[in-house]
């Protein structure tokens, strides 16, 4: 695989089509994670990076054709076919039929709806921070369906095994992931 934006000129990109906060803040989350796992994995952490920022480009305009959209937005922009096909596997199974094949789409799987979790736990700890979260609490709220409703444990688990990872790693390398960028996600503590 190899992809075709720096990662300025996917953050301009995705500018252009997400203004939420809360959707920009999730990108930047979803990148950072990336991009730790990327390095975990020997693979480049740019690359990974930007899909990670792309990936739900289409979701705030487009939020009924999420996935779908996406093709189409990134086809008209020129971005690399292998970044469209990365972007859209996200969605495997629950809005798309597209497949996680590569490593790469199989972390985006798994971590996607993760980050979102991870990111709820934070912001119920006294420090509001990824910085002193421990995966033990992860888990702990993982086991609890009321807790962040919308993230989808289904997805996660599933992903963990397809990654042919126990559930534990895959939110510790997901937590420290998000610790390196956690001033600019918001989670750097009060």
């Amino acid at each position: 695989m190899a992809g075709n934006l720096s990662r300025n000129e996917a953050y301009a990109l995705l500018e252009r089509y997400v203004t939420g906060e809360t959707l920009l803040r999730h990108s930047l989350t979803v990148e950072a994670a990336m991009r730790h796992w990327a390095e975990l994995l020997g693979e480049d952490p740019e690359w990974w990076g930007v899909v990670g920022l792309l990936h739900d480009i289409d979701f705030e305009q487009f939020p009924e054709q999420h996935c779908v959209k996406a093709k189409e937005l990134l086809e008209i922009e020129g971005v690399d076919p292998d970044i469209i096909h990365a972007v859209q596997s996200h969605g495997w199974g629950l809005v798309c039929d597209i497949r996680p094949e590569h490593r790469m789409e199989q972390v985006l799987y798994t971590i996607d709806e993760l980050t979102g979790l991870i990111f709820a736990c934070a912001l119920m700890r006294p420090s509001r921070s990824v910085l002193d979260l421990e995966t033990k609490s992860v888990l702990k709220k993982f086991k609890t369906p009321a807790f962040a409703a919308g993230c989808n444990r289904e997805v996660i688990s599933s992903g963990a095994e397809m990654l042919g990872l126990e559930l534990p790693s895959v939110i510790e390398e997901t937590i420290l992931g998000m610790r390196k960028s956690a001033a600019e996600i918001g989670l750097g503590g009060v």
